[in-house]
């Protein structure tokens, strides 16, 4: 119990402390986090026909950040920490920038489900902080050692109704949850060294929603949890209308005046949630070029320069989600690769 009180006060301390903020490159980016285990099985992906890492045919498009989910300990899934920092380095190689997303889980954690890592089950509140703690420094140390230390950091994914649930479950342990986020972002601060601290993300699915963004990052204020980047994923079949998008990045800037990205977007290429309503585009490959545009302007009309980016979710999935992606089924990218040529070519 010593040993917890002693880790509890060291974060409680590094959080008191004053943290430079650094404004966020506006990000092209993606999340691949599934990417190099479909090329390790054979997955061969083409632009213009002509075959090339998928990396690179996400830079020669203008993306310049990746984004990495990590499991704790994954039984069906390759996103370990191993994989990661594999991932990670074959990014940072081509110049990405890398947002970690920490799930603390051993499989998806999203609105519906925060699983505690099984690691973790059947430990008391402290005993949970404690963890959160440790694990963090120590993974983020790794990806230090590693050469990969993230430029920006997730705690939690889609945090809306908590993490590590029953503990950290919202909206009825609201001070348990603080205290792991803070764990956690403590845990990034220790791990570093002395490296700049990665920027801190609290993100949840509220893109289109400003009624449950507003509790929720109220209520989290109350606690004064220290981040610098407000993520937001955006489907618009669950989130709202893109009107719904734009009113909610104005009130997020003039409200939070923080840096906000759409941390989570897609939309199909080929009929998959429009089937039986009609859609803000066609579900084919040029209305998912238009989607991204869309969104895309959104957050760039942010008022203040506060929208910092769009990420898409999994472009590189095969699968079910296939029709997310960025490409079709002869592994060929779709026209939304080309979506930034525009804005990042000299």
């Amino acid at each position: 119990m010593r040993n917890i009180q002693s880790i509890a006060l060291l974060f409680l301390l590094l959080l008191s402390q004053a943290w430079p903020v650094h404004a966020a490159e506006y990000a092209v980016g993606a999340d691949l986090s599934f990417l190099k285990q479909a090329e390790d099985q054979g997955k061969v992906f083409k632009d213009g026909g002509i075959a090339k890492p998928g990396l690179t045919i996400f830079k020669d498009h203008g993306y310049n950040w990746i984004r990495l989910r990590l499991f704790h300990t994954p039984t069906e899934l390759p996103n370990n920490l191993p994989y990661t920092i594999a991932l990670a380095q074959s990014a940072k190689k081509l110049g990405f920038r890398f947002l970690l997303d920490y799930h603390y889980s051993d499989t998806w954690a999203d609105p519906a489900k925060q699983f505690t890592p099984k690691a973790w089950e059947g430990m008391s509140h402290a005993q949970l902080v404690a963890a959160v703690y440790e694990y963090t420094r120590q993974t983020i140390a790794a990806f230090r050692d590693a050469g990969v230390l993230p430029d920006m950091v997730q705690i939690g994914n889609e945090v809306i109704n908590g993490m590590m649930w029953p503990d950290g479950r919202l909206p009825e342990n609201w001070s348990n949850f603080a205290d792991l986020v803070k764990a956690g972002i403590a845990g990034v601060e220790a791990g570093k060294g002395n490296a700049t601290r990665p920027q801190i993300m609290i993100h949840i699915d509220r893109g289109g929603d400003k009624v449950r963004t507003r509790e929720f990052f109220d209520k989290l204020d109350s606690y004064h949890v220290h981040f610098d980047v407000i993520g937001q994923s955006y489907y618009p079949w669950w989130q709202g209308s893109l009107n719904d998008l734009r009113e909610n990045m104005i009130f997020m800037a003039k409200e939070y005046k923080k840096d906000i990205m759409v941390v989570e977007a897609a939309y199909n290429w080929k009929p998959a949630e429009y089937q039986k309503q009609p859609g803000p585009f066609p579900e084919s490959p040029e209305g998912q070029k238009q989607f991204l545009e869309e969104v895309n302007r959104i957050v760039q009309e942010t008022p203040d320069g506060l929208g910092k980016g769009v990420f898409w979710w999994e472009p590189a999935v095969a699968g079910p989600l296939g029709s997310r992606g960025f490409f079709d089924e002869t592994g060929n990218a779709l026209p939304v690769i080309t979506t930034y040529d525009r804005f990042t070519r000299h």
